[in-house]
């Protein structure tokens, strides 16, 4: 049994870390988040200690590594301590928005516990560097969740292109996921802290790409605003268009029928790609792999991180060359 802590409680994404670590029959220890609505401990670890702050739990976390109690102030850490010293704690599971990713990394090693980040793990290619100069160092690990790569449908698809060694698929990506005001209002919807939407809702889809279809080799933007993106990408083995957005008026009719608030597809030649169902247990089975010290390091992540920095600094050519046709509706809406 390992020992977990986790920061950004209250995000989007810390649910399923939650039930992963109870999955992979470990403990939650310790939390932490600057917001305090973290009721959802109470479904997962009810007796894990929370934190409003990373220096606090810096405090509790020289008590659980030493087992010792050093003043009043850490007593209610004490049973905590005593009821689960056959666990180590190891790791640091960061769920935080992604312009604080880097720094919780850093935490994490300098107090000597491996990291595990919600992608993208940072927004510079620069930073990426460093923190793999950092683990080599501290002799921790650094592994973020790629779980696109661990979905069913996209190992199938994975083994059909070695199968075919020369040949260039043509691909055409669209993922439309609705969301409301709040999006771009929050820090979501400032470029510098989160990436823009190549780093929010695609930063799964191009690493999806490049480890399906092979390296990268052009990078076309045609289309850019805050809540949409289009572009064309030239992979080893791949043409690919793809569209991005965050608008409920791009959703296609067949998902406004439905009443359906996402719609994801994947066109690989004649073939329709569903990978629309089988997620639920995919952040289970990188924790598995992360446990088995399989899990998915820096290296993996560099050219989806490198791409997405690319993007969010080019400028759009216009809808010119090989365009998704969805780009060309968008006038239309």
């Amino acid at each position: 049994m390992s020992a977990f802590a986790l920061v950004g409680a209250a995000g989007f994404v810390a649910p399923r870390h939650l039930h992963a670590i109870k999955q992979t029959a470990n403990i939650l220890v310790a939390a932490i988040d600057t917001s305090d609505c973290v009721g959802v401990l109470d479904s997962y670890f009810p007796e894990a200690n929370f934190f409003l702050s990373l220096e606090t739990f810096g405090n509790f976390l020289s008590a659980y590594q030493d087992n010792t109690i050093v003043s009043l102030e850490q007593a209610p850490y004490q049973s905590v301590i005593s009821q689960n010293n056959f666990a180590v704690l190891e790791y640091l599971s960061i769920c935080t928005p992604n312009f604080l990713h880097k720094s919780h990394i850093e935490f994490a090693l300098h107090n000597k516990l491996h990291a595990i980040c919600e992608k993208p793990l940072v927004l510079d290619i620069q930073d990426a560097l460093d923190l793999l100069d950092l683990e080599k160092k501290s002799g921790k690990n650094i592994f973020t969740i790629l779980q696109l790569r661990l979905h069913p449908s996209i190992i199938a698809l994975k083994q059909k292109v070695d199968s075919m060694p020369g040949h260039i698929f043509d691909v055409q990506l669209s993922y439309i996921t609705a969301r409301g005001e709040w999006f771009l209002r929050s820090w979501k919807g400032d470029e510098a802290k989160s990436g823009g939407l190549a780093c929010n809702i695609g930063i799964h889809f191009f690493d999806m790409l490049q480890y399906v279809f092979g390296e990268f080799r052009e990078n076309v933007l045609h289309h850019k605003t805050r809540d949409s993106m289009s572009g064309y990408l030239e992979c080893a083995n791949a043409r690919v268009l793809w569209f991005l957005s965050i608008n409920s008026a791009h959703l296609p009719e067949s998902a406004k029928q439905k009443q359906a608030r996402s719609f994801r597809s994947m066109r690989v030649d004649s073939l329709e790609i569903d990978f629309s169902d089988g997620f639920e247990s995919l952040h289970t089975l990188s924790y598995e792999h992360i446990l088995q010290n399989k899990g998915f390091g820096i290296e993996s992540t560099l050219p989806c991180i490198d791409i997405t920095q690319q993007l969010r600094y080019m400028q759009p050519v216009g809808l010119q060359g090989e365009v998704h046709p969805l780009a060309y509706k968008l006038k239309k809406i």
